[in-house]
């Protein structure tokens, strides 16, 4: 099934603004937008509210809608982007994707940690899904994701192989939408060195999180290990006045 109108003029218009399509910084209205996308007006602000919510545009009252400048600036540097998918799948370099390389998928019994992490019962199993992420070739990120198999049966190794995130909301019509982050480094493991290329005096970043899905349901309790020097993590925050 075709995925959601508002998810492909998003996409687009993200594209457009890598690609340095709005030299002003400005966007066209959403009249225009829609005429242009030949959509609705409820899909372009779906698409907006999404940018604005990922940091990658603003809305100036009376004055319409800028681009970042601050987004422009990072957006050629691995970063996560805040948007509904995960981490991962949001790292980017001038708007390409990693490529993906499973290592290893299988089933196992959930772990007091993961049982605790992802409100599981004893005796509970989650598929346990490892990968390597690559640009151009160099690996840069080992991720490793526990995903209950109640809440997400019928995964295979050819759907992991790809984003899993994006299978759900194209074929499970559900998306992911928060998450709770623990960013930290540590010395890298002789794993991290073999996968990640890195000497024994270098260290490892860490990205450690739980993924809710729209309902609150925790999707996945997943662990990414980076190679330090694409340890980069942009947060758009909002604060409110009291």
């Amino acid at each position: 099934m075709s995925e959601p109108i508002y998810v492909t003029v998003q996409a687009d218009l993200k594209q457009k603004i890598y690609q340095g399509e709005f030299a002003n910084l400005k966007l066209p209205d959403e009249r225009s937008l829609a005429e242009q996308y030949d959509v609705s007006r409820s899909s372009i602000k779906r698409a907006l509210n999404v940018l604005v919510q990922q940091g990658v545009i603003f809305k100036k009252r009376g004055s319409g809608t800028f681009v970042n400048p601050l987004y422009l600036k990072n957006h050629a540097i691995f970063q996560h982007e805040g948007s509904n998918l995960g981490v991962s799948d949001s790292f980017r370099v001038d708007g390409k994707a990693p490529a993906i390389e499973l290592i290893d998928f299988k089933v196992i019994p959930a772990t007091p940690e993961q049982q605790q992490a992802l409100f599981l019962n004893e005796g509970d199993f989650v598929y346990e899904i490892k990968r390597l992420r690559r640009l151009e070739g160099a690996p840069f990120m080992i991720e490793r994701g526990y995903v209950p198999i109640s809440v997400l049966p019928g995964l295979n190794r050819d759907i992991v192989s790809g984003s899993v995130y994006e299978y759900i909301e194209k074929n499970k019509h559900r998306s992911v939408t928060k998450s709770f982050m623990t960013i930290m480094a540590e010395p890298s493991t002789e794993e991290d060195q073999k996968l990640l290329k890195l000497s024994e005096k270098e260290p490892v970043g860490i990205m450690e999180g739980i993924f809710f899905m729209d309902d609150g349901t925790p999707l996945e309790f997943s662990t990414m290990r980076l190679h330090y020097k694409y340890l980069r993590y942009n947060a758009f925050v909002s604060l409110d006045s009291e």
